[in-house]
């Protein structure tokens, strides 16, 4: 369900700090791997972002919280074995279908392969424990997810929710396999990249955007990572696949609770007063990413990345922004624009001219160092998540505390990237004891 913040405040993020998840689960991982539910609060007094503090959930997701969220009395009293998350009685899953290798893991759930019994159709299973949903926000949060992707059904782009399942201790949503991995893995792999493509996959991303807002949805955690490849043939079946933070709003509805990832995120959203105009600014965000392998807003901490948001400078001096088109600098400016009244909505973005069919977009290589800094941008933000997962199950609640400056301590060189010998003694420092081998495969994780 989500990858970000969530709840009335919560914040993740990743390349040199760690990243910080969402209150809800989530389909984003090439492997179908699942996320966690956990939430926190940024109370109405705590407007100005400069002075949101931090905390940490149990399973080590870095979060904004003032003050601490009341826990819901279903916390000692929810009742599994008798409690309906769906709100109605469904058949047994494995009645229906075979249940394979695990594919992912999360705090709260297991994502499996599995088979369809009277086809052989493969999907992808994510079983959620029911006793980590500890109050009744988090069962409407399971539910509201499951209710938005039937409403999305049928989008191409929108990963397909085959249906849902209970049991006295799961809930199993069966939903349509994406096997080919990450959209930037995909883009790394194939290693000849040029605007032209950069614009083909925004028109897709845009797109999912333009629907969803359609259909009275606001998406609300859009990032390179919840978008997977169904197949590794085609660069163009991307699938949307997390609608964990997702909600439905009417027009002019204004929503306070803040959610997102820091690199993403939209002023208004910190700002606490936004709609879905937010979803474009994110959208110009991954394009900015796309074309030149960084993110538009960065500082070495996350209240410095609130801040370069909320400023709003955008950076077209660096490599290798003097050749990229006019075009394409005219259409990032338009979705990152600060006032949302002014903003592209999304519909006016798919028909900016470079991108639209047959689009100004240049088809010549971009500069090879994109490629480079966007793999860097992608293996850190995977370092860190399996890091932080790993650390989290060793770790007291109080020791998960100090995670936020894992990272910078363990960069002892100040490089802004970690070796293998700062990544196995920070670790070590910190409690893990993993074999080197399985070091070396967080570091290869990108």
């Amino acid at each position: 369900m989500g990858n970000t913040c969530r709840g009335s405040g919560q914040l993740h993020q990743g390349f040199s700090e760690p990243e910080e998840r969402s209150s809800k689960q989530s389909y984003a991982s090439s492997d179908h791997s699942t996320s966690d539910y956990s939430r926190s609060g940024l109370n109405d007094q705590q407007l100005a972002p400069q002075v949101i503090p931090k905390s940490t959930t149990k399973d080590g997701n870095l979060v904004t919280t003032v003050p601490p969220k009341k826990e819901n009395s279903m916390k000692r009293g929810f009742d599994h074995h008798v409690c309906h998350v769906l709100g109605h009685k469904t058949p047994n899953i494995r009645d229906l279908y075979t249940i394979g290798r695990k594919l992912g893991q999360g705090q709260f759930g297991t994502t499996y392969l599995c088979t369809e019994i009277s086809t052989s159709f493969e999907y992808a299973c994510k079983s959620i424990c029911k006793r980590k949903l500890l109050s009744k926000e988090d069962v409407e949060d399971v539910r509201r997810e499951i209710q938005i992707m039937h409403h999305l059904a049928g989008h191409k782009n929108i990963v397909t929710i085959k249906g849902a399942y209970e049991d006295t201790l799961y809930v199993h949503i069966v939903m349509e396999l994406c096997s080919g991995g990450e959209l930037f893995d995909r883009i790394i792999e194939r290693g000849h990249y040029t605007e032209r493509k950069a614009a083909a996959l925004t028109k897709i991303i845009v797109g999912v955007v333009e629907a969803c807002h359609s259909l009275g949805v606001m998406h609300r955690d859009l990032k390179p990572e919840n978008f997977l490849l169904v197949n590794k043939d085609d660069d163009f079946s991307l699938k949307a696949i997390d609608f964990g933070l997702s909600v439905f709003f009417k027009p002019g509805q204004i929503f306070t609770d803040v959610v997102g990832s820091p690199y993403y995120v939209a002023p208004e959203v910190l700002l606490k007063h936004y709609g879905p105009e937010a979803d474009v600014w994110t959208a110009g965000v991954i394009l900015y990413i796309l074309l030149s392998g960084v993110p538009p807003f960065w500082a070495e901490t996350q209240q410095g990345i609130f801040d370069a948001v909320l400023k709003g400078n955008i950076d077209f001096d660096s490599d290798p922004w003097p050749v990229i088109s006019d075009s394409a600098k005219d259409l990032i400016r338009k979705m990152l624009c600060s006032q949302p009244s002014e903003r592209l909505t999304a519909h006016e973005v798919v028909c900016h001219p470079w991108i639209s069919q047959n689009g100004v977009a240049p088809d010549r290589a971009l500069d090879p160092a994109v490629l480079s800094r966007l793999k860097q941008f992608s293996a850190m933000n995977k370092l860190k998540k399996m890091a932080l997962r790993v650390i989290a199950e060793s770790l007291s609640e109080e020791e998960i505390a100090g995670l936020r400056e894992m990272f910078t301590a363990m960069d002892t060189d100040n490089s802004g990237a970690i070796t293998f010998d700062e990544l196995k003694a920070g670790l070590r420092r910190y409690g893990s004891t993993l074999k080197d081998t399985e070091i070396r495969d967080l570091m290869n994780a990108g």
